[in-house]
Parts: structure tokens; sequence; C-alpha cells
């Protein structure tokens, strides 16, 4: 896990000493362990180190004779497999990304096709003079390009494009509503005019500083036939899933684990315990300390200890109090380069700065609902209109208010150009509707967060269930394996009812709520004044309706409405305006 950079070069063109230097200082804090460059004449290479794997010999840039070279982010996890295909090539490291050079020989820009892994890729070609680019198919690790003046720059995080002068932070419209409206930026583009996102699975190729052609992979797109016994779905289930787990724990460091009460923890849970044998996994979860008469929030963490005893994990809970939200929070907003307002990046932030204290790898249950149908949306979505059937994301945060000034009309279009470009013939509307979140809600929205918590702490973030065997077996389930008497992820809650009872996983959830609504609410006359003086807030919205917005933040529509505006007045200050995220929320909006 690592932060990687570069530029492929125009003919004639260079980059400067500064510009590597402040590339590589935008991304210390994605490889703390250490950083490496390669300057050939018509590419630039950077890499920062997180090490996972081989501590010692695994520096990158990874090399062949000098004629190919690469830098990675993320993990290859069936590097053993690979070097056992090519058992004649010359490896020199024991890192998990060496292999890609000898697929790239033998393969070319389809070798991304035989990766098993999460990971953006940067690999130049001297030889042919080409420069590769590659992102693995979830989208787990991003990658982001711009075409500049001398070519074509590209980095593990948008801002380092920034902070290295290659792009300036200018606001791109149609990405700013869809913030507002979505609570994050589905497509290529991303917030920012001319910074562009590799899309998910998406391999381009560069020569001379322009893009010759590109290829991708896609998820959940081939299926081969519907599996519908429940037993053989079972039995399947239980192979890939101990596969899936075994070598998302391959690590040369410690490794621990996100614990919440829901089912997707639960099952990682178990089958770190079935495959430890003797060793105590270690997990975490997060709570908040509210005053109970103040308002309900859901707490989870009752079961999570629970079951955590049932195993014998060695369980951490880490309580978040308001004060250190309201401390803390233009840190965690500073993270968040690629933007997401989605407030659960609150405790993943906390709990990857509680967790860095113990180890350096966690395992997480993202991805889970997109495969096996676990949110109630797809259920809406499936059905037809005249039975109540809703299409998916059909309206937004600001949607029949009067808070705003700025038109918000084009704030769905990149997913009605997906809608439209898609062939989803011979999927049911239930697998549509799964197919949508995993190009657009998936990547850009829960993997950015946890991509940003994470690396902000030096901590690798890895998800079983983003993996290309379990995405096979998901795609071929029927939908009665998927979803039955209104509950999502049947086949994994029956899993668990024969491997791991204890979870109870045929009963209501408590689910996970983070009380910002609340907060916001008993702070509105010191937030509400600060948040509509600011220049980003006054652009968008109507500054004298704040104060009243605020005063009824607890409310369902309103918490929304008002953590938005809140998120996007700090974001506009550290990412558009400048400032730094040092500092707490009243200090970053009253300067």
């Amino acid at each position: 896990m690592c932060g990687l950079a570069g530029i492929a070069l125009k003919p004639g063109c260079s980059v400067s000493d500064e510009q590597k230097k402040l590339l590589k200082e935008a991304l210390v804090h994605r490889g703390p362990n250490g950083n490496g460059e390669w300057v050939g004449q018509h590419a630039v290479l950077i890499h920062t180190r997180l090490s996972i794997i081989d501590l010692e010999g695994g520096k990158q840039p990874l090399s062949f004779q000098d004629k190919q070279f690469v830098v990675a982010n993320g993990e290859i996890y069936n590097d053993l497999e690979l070097r056992h295909s090519f058992s004649d090539y010359p490896f020199q490291t024991g890192s998990d990304c060496e292999g890609i050079i000898p697929l790239w020989q033998q393969f070319k820009e389809k070798f991304p096709e035989k990766l098993r892994g999460m990971y953006g890729i940067a690999l130049v070609d001297m030889d042919e003079y080409t420069v590769i680019l590659s992102r693995d198919p979830f989208g787990v690790k991003p990658l982001y390009y711009a075409c500049v003046e001398q070519g074509i720059v590209f980095a593990s995080e948008a801002q380092a494009l920034i902070k290295a002068g290659f792009v300036q932070p200018l606001l791109r419209q149609q990405g700013l509503a869809a913030l507002l409206q979505l609570q994050f930026v589905p497509g290529q583009e991303t917030i920012f005019e001319n910074i562009h996102r590799l899309l998910p699975g998406e391999t381009l190729v560069i020569k001379d500083g322009t893009i010759l052609r590109k290829d991708r992979i896609e998820v959940f797109k081939n299926q081969t036939q519907e599996i519908f016994d429940v037993n053989l779905a079972l039995k399947q289930l239980d192979q890939i899933l101990e596969d899936t787990v075994r070598i998302h724990e391959r690590s040369d460091v410690p490794f621990g684990l996100f614990l919440s009460s829901g089912i997707d923890s639960s099952i990682i849970l178990k089958m770190m315990q079935r495959l430890g044998q003797e060793k105590r996994v270690k997990a975490w979860t997060a709570r908040f300390e509210t005053d109970t008469h103040q308002g309900y929030v859901a707490d989870e963490t009752d079961q999570a200890a629970f079951l955590a005893k049932q195993v014998g994990a060695e369980h951490h809970i880490y309580s978040i109090t308001q004060q250190q939200v309201w401390q803390h929070l233009p840190q965690i907003v500073g993270c968040m380069d690629d933007p997401v307002a989605d407030y659960a990046i609150i405790p993943t932030w906390f709990l990857a700065k509680e967790a860095s204290k113990n180890v350096t790898v966690i395992l997480s249950g993202e991805g889970g609902d997109e495969l096996f149908a676990g949110y109630g949306r797809y259920r809406k979505a499936s059905q037809p209109w005249w039975k109540g059937g809703r299409k998916m994301y059909r309206k937004g945060v600001f949607d029949q208010t009067d808070y705003l000034n700025v038109d918000l009309t084009s704030w769905r279009d990149e997913i009605i150009a997906f809608e439209n470009q898609y062939d989803f013939s011979g999927l049911s509307r239930l697998t549509k509707a799964q197919k949508i979140d995993i190009e657009t809600w998936l990547p850009n929205d829960l993997l950015i967060k946890l991509d940003r918590c994470l690396m902000a702490h030096g901590i690798e973030g890895r998800v079983p269930f983003l993996d290309k065997q379990i995405t096979a077996f998901a795609f071929n389930l029927s939908d009665s394996l998927k979803v039955q008497n209104r509950q999502g992820k049947w086949i994994l809650r029956k899993w668990l009812e024969q491997n791991f009872p204890e979870s109870r996983p045929f009963t209501a959830k408590l689910g996970f709520s983070v009380p910002i609504g609340l907060w916001i609410e008993q702070q509105a006359l010191i937030l509400a004044p600060l948040v509509s003086k600011q220049i980003g807030i006054q652009e968008i919205a109507f500054s004298d309706k704040i104060a009243k917005l605020f005063e009824k933040a607890s409310g369902r529509k309103e918490r929304y409405m008002a953590w938005n505006l809140l998120f996007y007045a700090l974001w506009h200050q550290i990412h558009i305006v400048g400032k730094s995220p040092n500092g707490s929320v009243t200090d970053i909006l009253a300067a």
C-alpha cells in the first residue's frame, strides 16, 4: 500500500525537481516508510511506500534490465501463484508487485486480467516508449490523471496534482451539483476541472504524453448460469469466503478488523478465527458518546463485543465524543480531497487513528451489500412502478427545498449516462440496481472513504468481499438467494446461521448511526453564522436561511442538508481556498 505519481512526458518536455519534490511530499502520508523515483527521457515515476510485504527488499520502482519500470499502490493477492507461473523470470525481491512486469511482457495491456488484487499501477516500457496506467476492477485503489502542458500527470490522490502546481483547484459545476445532491461525485470526472479518474478496471496506454487507447475490465458483467440450489450455493460460498479471507491476510505486518454487528464483518470475523487457529483476531468498533435524553443513537457495540467474545477476539471499543468531532473534523475533511460527504467518514477516520497504534492492515466489510443485495433501495428498484418500485437515485438531498441558489439539474447526469451506455439486457431489475451501485456509489463513496481515512494514518484497508471469485459467484446467484422475506444478503445470513449462529443473522440489526444532525443542532448558534459567511457557501446557498436549517438539523432530511453544507464549507476552505486543516471547526471557519 503506497502512493504513486509521475508523468508521461511529451517530446522535449521535462519535470522540475521542485514539482517532483511536491508530488512526493503530497503523498508521504500514504507511504511513510520510504520513497523512490525513476526519471527517464519520456516519463517520471515517483513512489512513497507503506511496507507490508518484503519489508526490507520491496522498495519501488521495481525494474527489469533497465527496460521496464513499475510503481504500484495496493496488494496483488495472487503474487505467489504468479511467481510459480513465471518460474524462469529473475525475481529480485519478495514484493507482491514484481510479478506485474512479466505479466506485462507476456500479455501487454491485457495483463490486469491476470491480476487478483487491489491496485493502482504505473508502468514504463522503454522498448515501446509507452506508459501504462491501470486501476483494479472495483476501484478499491484510486488513480487520477490530468492532461497538462508537459504531458499526462498522474497520482494516487487528486490533491497531489494540485499541490505540485500541475492543476489549479477549479470547481466543475456538475461535480459540485452531484456532491450536494448525492454526497459523492460519480463517473470519470472529479469535482475539479481537468482532473479525471481512471475508471475501475480501466487501463490507459500512453505514448509521447498522449493517450493512445483505453481498455477496461468490468465486474458483474458475464452471467454464465444462475445458481438456485441452496446447498450448492452454501458449499461454494464457504470455499470462496475461506479463500478470499486467507489471501487478504497475507502480510508481513500485524492486521486486524473493523467490526460492526452486521452481516459482512461478522462473516469476516468468523473466517479470520477459522484461519487463525490459536492466533487472536484484533478488532475495533466505534461508538458515539451522547446524552440519552437528547435523542436515540443506534449503538452496535454491545452486539459487536458479544460476537468478539464468542471467537476470543481482542476487541477494542473506541468512544467518539462531540468535542473530538468538532476538534478533528477539518483534518477528516482535509483527507477527502475527492470529496465524499458521507458522515461515516467520521468513525472510519477515528477508528483508523486508533487501530494504527497496533496494526498496519485492516480488513473491512465493504462490498457485501452491493454484491449480495443488502440495501433496501435494491428491493424498491426491483419492483415495477405499479407495485411501488422506485428508480435508483431518483431524489437528491436538496430536492424540493429552497436553501440553494444554484442550478442542480445536472446532478444525476453521470448516472443517467451509465444507465444509457450499459447493456442491461438479460439482467433482472435487482441485478441492474446492484450494477448501478457497483459502478457509482461503491468506488466513489465507500472506497474513497476507506482509502483516504485509513491512508491518512498509514494503514492499509483490505476488502475481502471485493474479490473476482466472490463477484463471479454473486453474479450467478438467483435473485431468490439474495433476497427473501424482504431481507437482503439472504445467502450470507444462511451461511452465518450454519457457521456462526451466535450472530443471529435473521434478526433485525440495530444498524449504526452518527449523531451529526443532533450535534449540529446543539451547536447551531455557533456553526450557522460561521458557515453562512463562507465564500463557498455564499456562492451556492441563501445564507440567511442556514440558521433556520441548522436549528432543526436533527430532522431526517434536515440532517443531510445541514451536514452537506457544513462539510462543503470546510472542504471549500481547505481544498479550494487552500487553508490548512490543522485546527478546530471554528478555527477553520472563523479565520
